[in-house]
């Protein structure tokens, strides 16, 4: 299996780059978060996941490895396959994602082309437990990301304490990060007693 291509960019267009690398050249399908983090270099490192059927070979090509490891666990959903991952993956991201499936919140899920209900409720019933894991850091999360995924955990099971709901919490907290991610949990709490 292909873990990484490192090499000159080629080829960048929103659903695909082509790498070259010892003179070989790599089409790889990416989504459109990896489109942005790509854009403006000449060189890269983009993680592969590759899909082998008897009549395809594709690769997929991921930023960092954090969004592979969503892709995968993606796919593993019955009734989600590659290509319903990679648009997912391109109308959120990683965090994102990982927020919608931790709080339940299968009407964000169903705004995703090619996503219904069942298949919405489907990943946050099969993917809950395992995303937790992700968010830890336990498959090779970034750890800028991992700080700020444990900031946003603590900060709304401090606020679901004081008696907050769990989705409003949520919203409110990811607000404050987004705005001022480099922010402290008492920064973070006392701001969000204020906009709750």
């Amino acid at each position: 299996m292909i873990d990484y291509i490192k090499g000159t960019i080629e080829e960048l267009t929103p659903a695909s780059a082509t790498v070259e690398t010892a003179g070989i050249g790599y089409f790889l399908q990416i989504s459109l978060n990896t489109y942005t983090a790509l854009r403006g270099k000449k060189e890269s490192r983009l993680y592969v996941y590759e899909a082998i059927r008897e009549d395809a070979y594709q690769l997929f090509g991921f930023f960092d490895k954090r969004e592979r490891d969503l892709f995968m666990l993606l796919i593993s959903v019955s009734g989600v396959g590659a290509s319903t991952a990679r648009m997912i993956l391109s109308s959120m991201s990683a965090s994102e994602l990982e927020n919608v499936i931790a709080s339940g919140n299968a009407d964000i899920l169903k705004t995703v082309k090619g996503i219904g209900l069942k298949t919405a409720q489907r990943i946050i019933v099969d993917l809950k437990d395992k995303i937790k894991t992700v968010g830890d850091g336990l498959i090779g999360s970034p750890q800028g990301v991992v700080a700020n995924s444990v900031l946003t955990e603590e900060s709304v099971a401090a606020l679901v304490m004081l008696g907050f709901a769990q989705a409003a919490s949520q919203k409110v907290v990811n607000k404050i990060l987004k705005e001022k991610p480099d922010s402290t949990i008492e920064q973070v709490i006392k701001q969000a007693l204020k906009m709750l």
